[in-house]
């Protein structure tokens, strides 16, 4: 331990925090990097060649942000979704619909009146159960009250296949 009471004391006290400073920065900079790595371990980005990952941590994540990479969990495969209707995700209390053919929407799961979970998405409507509020399921329009707002809308990003929740 250094002793605080000598007068070169206060050179041994800067040597242990920039000592300090640079270990802490070190391991965070370790630590952000194993991030990266679990991170696209577990997307479902195809994988990096071999080559690449023998490179450091500080490459290696800058490889990482040039393709876009999901920002949330998969939710459903494209397939999931009929045309024209949807699928409601209770545990993420989001709703995905597929209003036209190729194209996705999202919105809030969470009826706008009292707060109810949505329960079908039939018709060409997002409905909830509770009082008979339907939402459009190309724009979470209101089209059947009594709720007066529109479901939020949700971001999702389609990657290939795979839905996946911002």
């Amino acid at each position: 331990m250094v002793s605080l009471s000598s007068s070169s004391g206060s050179a041994s006290r800067r040597t242990v925090v920039v000592s300090a400073g640079a270990a802490g920065l070190a391991a965070a900079l370790a630590a952000c990097g194993g991030s990266d790595k679990k991170s696209q371990e577990t997307s479902s980005a195809p994988a990096a060649p071999q080559s690449q990952s023998s490179a450091p941590p500080s490459s290696h994540a800058a490889s990482a942000s040039a393709p876009a990479a999901p920002k949330g969990p998969v939710l459903a495969k494209t397939s999931d979704i009929p045309e024209g209707g949807g699928k409601i995700f209770k545990d993420k209390k989001v709703v995905v619909t597929q209003p036209a053919k190729g194209e996705f929407k999202a919105f809030s799961a969470v009826c706008t009146h009292e707060g109810c979970t949505v329960s079908t998405v039939t018709g060409g409507t997002i409905n909830c159960p509770c009082h008979g509020s339907k939402f459009a399921v190309a724009d979470g329009s209101v089209k059947h009250g009594p709720a007066q707002s529109p479901l939020p809308a949700q971001k999702i990003t389609v990657s290939g296949d795979s839905i996946t929740l911002d």
